[in-house]
């Protein structure tokens, strides 16, 4: 039997159009702007409900980002909804100035990212948002695992106060954790327990490290899963514990090897208790045009490539 059952397949980027839905009705304040991808981010309850509150920007995802600070110093609480290379790499100079440094209260909501938007190309398949983001003080960086997740996420960063970027996808992916109405930011789950390496993940690469500890464990392995769906601020002390009680660690990502959250947790080991890491990410290279499970395996981000690194980490314990 799986270690976590899938509930359904579901695109993440339906869970957020839902969870959007249901703040368009419980939160006055939630204001929605879109660079004129409503249908893409699953937004159409909200603009039909609320079009008061929804602000259909255009391609001019500048001025969305500049509009959107502007109605956080007035009160609200805008999410900017757009795809990941659009939300940050377009936009990089006006999320710096007007959000992050105005510590105004924007949430960033990037769908499409990463190799798994597939068909649409490098151009479009963002690769280093996450490092972006996790660059600018101030800012919060979220990944959810799947769609419950997203979900919960997303009515979450509507209570917190400061600037986010929330990070999602297109295509169907498992559906396995629980709706959590105590999302909490900042704070790893562990998913998996074991003792002989440690599988720390985010995003859609959380369900093939599960897929990972399965495989190992029917070897006689015990694989730690943790996921860490906020990779800024990160979850330091479930690092730390997972290096001091396991050894070696492999993390998995949907992003480049730089700046990325394999950069993040090799600076916490490397600094506090150094143990042999692995980092599965895409290695400084665009992505191509393809289906989304080919093009994981084209880079190297596999559930064999997961157990793989989990292996070779264990041979490089003392």
């Amino acid at each position: 039997m799986p270690i976590y059952p899938v509930k359904d397949n579901k695109p993440t980027r339906n869970a957020f159009g839902e969870a959007m839905a249901e703040l368009g009705q419980s939160n006055p304040d939630v204001v929605v702007l879109c660079a004129d991808l409503k249908g893409s981010l699953k937004l159409e309850k909200f603009s039909e409900n609320h079009p008061d509150r929804y602000f259909s920007i255009g391609i001019a995802e500048a001025d969305m980002i500049g509009t959107a600070a502007g109605l956080a110093i007035g009160g609200k609480i805008p999410f900017t909804a757009t795809f990941a290379e659009f939300s940050t790499g377009r936009v990089y100079d006006q999320i710096r100035q007007s959000v992050a440094y105005s510590n105004t209260n924007v949430k960033i909501c990037a769908s499409h990212a990463g190799l798994t938007l597939g068909e649409d190309g490098a151009t479009h398949q963002a690769l280093e948002d996450i490092g972006l983001m996790r660059a600018l003080p101030g800012m919060t960086v979220i990944v959810p695992c799947d769609a419950n997740e997203t979900y919960s996420a997303t009515m979450a960063i509507a209570k917190f106060k400061g600037p986010v970027y929330l990070r999602f996808g297109r295509p169907n992916q498992p559906n396995f954790t629980e709706i959590n109405p105590d999302f909490q930011i900042g704070k790893a789950n562990v998913l998996n327990p074991g003792k002989d390496v440690t599988i720390i993940a985010t995003g859609i690469l959380v369900w093939k490290a599960l897929e990972a500890a399965e495989i190992l464990q029917a070897e006689g392995l015990t694989v730690r899963v943790i996921n860490i769906h906020t990779i800024k601020p990160l979850d330091v002390e479930a690092i730390v514990t997972a290096a001091k009680e396991t050894g070696a660690i492999v993390t998995a990502e949907e992003h480049q090897k730089n700046t990325g959250l394999g950069d993040a947790v090799a600076h916490v080991i490397s600094t506090q208790f150094p143990v042999p890491l692995e980092i599965v990410a895409v290695n400084d290279t665009f992505g191509e045009s393809g289906l989304p499970d080919e093009l994981l395996t084209q880079y190297g981000l596999s559930t064999q490539d997961l157990v793989k690194a989990a292996k070779k980490a264990i041979s490089r314990k003392k």
